[in-house]
């Protein structure tokens, strides 16, 4: 059997004064599709840095397969000493790598090559680090939170991407529908030590919690066997000194032994700081339009958010998602139309860009505003420090500078915050960032939970289908339309995803190229009758459609309607399926005859 490309064994490595990794493994054959999952803080990312030959262990070997070529994606890329983007994707390349691909994978990214690293945003970031590692054709991708910043139709083209490379991955990830589609093999670092599973991610949590099962079960019944020893010990005849001797030799090995053994992270405690009931109407939009010089945000939006819907909003960077958050939150004035916030309504968010956050801030001090060490929780109050450990915290670090805390640890910060605060009404920007799974977990069933209303701007797919009831996309030039359910909803009605129109119409606009290899064009023919005439009569059906629509909106817009006629809701939700996916089929036929009307006759 050929040894694999890499293999890191019995891996140590201790940091401050605390063993992060103790004998852990990993074997990358090729052709592998890996996902390292944990907690955060569990030591994935350090142990990525080891297996890319960046970091030293305390101990343990590395084996890496001479002539063998590896890439590995950083969190935070450096990009110190590049005067561009492409000098830096460039630099990535080896002697025989295409030197036109970091170029054309800037391009794909929305990257024109020529931008200073410097000024990059943190999305813009991600996608030159991205052009940079996949530009040479590696025998090992390491990437760590590739889709962190990126919209949905990057992470759509990324996931694609990377379904077509020839080498191995190991990925890092929070996106659960990301590492389910590419993953066929799981590992996870627990508490310091490897286990595999030979199953891709989609698989895995299933596996994780039986495995915790059987540990706890195991734990239980050590408890018991203690119980019962010192039990002997009190009460037991106190002759045969040998025999007595060597109960309590076992005793102490019992006792040993419970102490040595691995215990679980605490988990995440959510508890969200509820206000009164708002009204039944949360937020009442009428005719809203937003532009900024001649581009269009928000055309003419009417929309009606109810008290307990959960709204996801969807679309690719810069479509203006935020934007239409402070319209709606009546944060921002519209150009015209109008956004009322209902009665009784008591808002609490959480910012993507975490600008509340002051690096000099110290925890304990960002948690309580600088009110003291108490913090009121659903109206009790509760000492700071133990409300940090609620969110994994350790009490020495009350007063650690948040400038020191990781991406993981803000997160949970800002979000620790955010629960803080009496509400009815959540305003979530990409909550997901930076979170682990387990906790990703906590936050989905505490927003199950939540009484109140919910408006949450998201990337994660499988976050959307888990937690949104609702989904408004945007379509383009300050379109928005609402779809029901989640994402995978949104996508069965609207018959593609996110960033699939774009990327369609590019492709039709694509013409060959001219040269002496280019065919003879062909003679122009014209439309048929049955052309003409779907062209003529499918803008009156669409709008017949688009009134059939409204009226099946208008019937489930009753929040009453499930509970009191459950068979007239499932109908009535059938016909709106349907009539979605009718319109957008006669939109797109619509499209696809006038483009080709005007290329005849243009």
């Amino acid at each position: 059997m050929a040894p694999p490309l890499l293999h890191l064994q019995n891996i140590a490595l201790t940091l401050g004064g605390a063993p992060l990794l103790a004998g852990a493994e990993l074997a990358v054959e090729p052709g592998d599709r890996l996902c390292l999952v944990g907690r955060n803080g569990s030591g994935k990312s350090t142990l990525l840095k080891i297996a890319a030959g960046l970091l030293e262990s305390d101990g343990g070997t590395r084996f890496f397969q001479p002539g063998a070529t590896i890439r590995y994606l950083p969190q935070e890329p450096d990009f110190s000493g590049f005067a561009t983007t492409l000098a830096y994707a460039e630099a990535g390349l080896g002697p025989t790598d295409d030197p036109h691909r970091a170029r054309y994978l800037l391009e794909r990214l929305g990257l024109t090559g020529e931008e200073d690293p410097i000024k990059l945003s943190g999305g813009e970031a991600r996608r030159a680090a991205l052009a940079r590692t996949l530009a040479p054709d590696p025998d090992i991708l390491l990437l760590d939170e590739p889709t962190n910043h990126l919209d949905l139709p990057a992470i759509e083209w990324l996931e694609e991407e990377l379904a077509g490379v020839r080498g191995a991955l190991v990925l890092i990830s929070h996106d659960r529908r990301f590492l389910q589609d590419l993953t066929r093999a799981t590992v996870w670092l627990d508490r310091g030590v490897i286990r595999r599973l030979d199953r891709g991610f989609g698989e895995f949590e299933a596996w994780r919690d039986k495995v915790l099962e059987e540990e706890e079960a195991a734990a239980h019944k050590l408890d018991r066997k203690i119980v019962a020893e010192e039990h002997w010990v009190r009460y037991g005849v106190s002759g045969r000194r040998k025999r007595n001797v060597r109960r309590m030799v076992e005793l102490g090995e019992l006792r040993r032994a419970k102490r040595e053994a691995r215990r679980v992270d605490g988990a995440v405690q959510l508890q969200v700081s509820e206000a009164q009931l708002s009204g039944k109407l949360v937020i009442d939009a009428e005719g809203l339009s937003k532009s900024f010089g001649d581009r269009a945000i928000v055309r003419n939006l009417s929309l009606r958010v109810l008290r307990g819907d959960r709204l996801g909003l969807v679309g690719a960077n810069g479509a203006g998602k935020t934007t239409l958050v402070n319209l709606l939150t009546g944060k921002l004035a519209p150009d015209a139309g109008r956004a009322k916030i209902g009665a009784n309504v008591e808002m609490a968010a959480l910012d993507q860009s975490r600008a509340a956050l002051d690096p000099a801030d110290t925890v304990a001090n960002f948690l309580t505003g600088g009110g003291g060490d108490w913090v009121e929780i659903a109206g009790k109050k509760k000492h700071v420090v133990g409300y940090m450990q609620d969110f994994l915290f350790k009490p020495e670090q009350a007063r650690t500078p948040v400038s020191r805390l990781s991406g993981g640890e803000r997160a949970r910060l800002m979000l620790a915050r955010a629960l803080a605060l009496p509400s009815n009404f959540l305003v979530l920007d990409e909550p997901t960032n930076d979170l682990d799974l387990e906790t990703l977990d906590l936050v989905e069933e505490m927003l199950a939970d939540y009484p109140g209303t919910v408006l949450v701007v998201s990337h994660d797919r499988d976050f959307l289908d888990r937690v949104a009831t609702s989904v408004l996309v945007a379509e383009g030039d300050g379109q928005w339309v609402e779809y029901a359910g989640g994402y995978s909803d949104m996508v069965a009605q609207r018959g593609a995803g996110v960033g699939a129109r774009a990327v369609e119409k590019q492709s039709r606009d694509r013409k060959p190229a001219a040269g002496p290899q280019a065919e003879a064009p062909k003679q122009k023919r014209k439309l048929s009758f049955n052309e003409k005439h779907a062209l003529e009569n499918l803008p009156a059906e669409m709008e017949r459609l688009r009134a059939v629509r409204e009226k099946a909106q208008a019937i489930l817009a009753d929040p009453d309607l499930f509970t009191r006629e459950p068979k007239k809701f499932e109908q009535a939700s059938a016909a709106l399926t349907k009539i979605e996916t009718d319109l957008v089929a006669a939109e797109d036929r619509w499209l696809e005859l006038e483009m080709l009307r005007e290329e005849l006759e243009g």
